[in-house]
């Protein structure tokens, strides 16, 4: 595994799930400071300095994560299993939005409607070759088309990360359409 991936994967973990694994805390909007945390991954074993934290950031196809204006401080996007707010403001969805996931969770999605689980929200995708991404990650994935207009019009929530990502707090079953 390269250097991004494997930087990608320790900042998903202390940005979005366990900050304390390197013992830093990340402000109401998880936000931290750059230079912190390279201390602190430095002081738990991790090699990471700022040049290839720029580069993960700027390279990650995902743009799982974001710099400050000040360029002082680095936050993930979205996917938090963490306590964050991350100031988004609800917004209009396109019509259809879409899930990828695999066989073995529809019965539960059919049953229960897709949940956030540990995250903040249920993460949709704009386009099917997302989702398809995403679904592929468990095994053949299987792609779930969420009525969003419906859901919308139904008084439920929607916000846009800064990377592309639908978020919604619950998906009930009777907004998904499933193959």
């Amino acid at each position: 595994m390269d250097s991004i991936v494997r930087t990608s994967k320790f900042l998903s973990l202390v940005l979005r799930h366990k900050p304390e694994t390197v013992g830093i805390v990340l402000d109401d909007a998880g936000w931290v400071k750059i230079s912190e945390l390279i201390e602190a991954s430095r002081s738990s074993g991790q090699t990471l300095d700022h040049d290839l934290l720029l580069r993960v950031v700027h390279e990650n196809d995902k743009q799982r994560f974001a710099i400050s204006a000040d360029g002082e401080s680095i936050r993930a996007n979205q996917g938090h299993s963490v306590k964050v707010d991350l100031g988004l403001t609800p917004q209009v969805p396109p019509e259809k939005l879409y899930h990828g996931t695999v066989a073995k969770f529809l019965t539960n999605i059919q049953e229960q409607g897709l949940l956030r689980a540990e995250r903040q929200y249920v993460h949709l995708s704009a386009d099917t070759q997302t989702a398809q991404r995403v679904g592929m990650r468990r095994g053949k994935p299987v792609i779930l088309v969420i009525d969003t207009q419906k859901m919308s019009s139904d008084g439920m929530s929607f916000f846009l990360s800064n990377n592309g990502v639908w978020l919604t707090p619950h998906v009930p079953a009777m907004y998904i359409v499933f193959p």
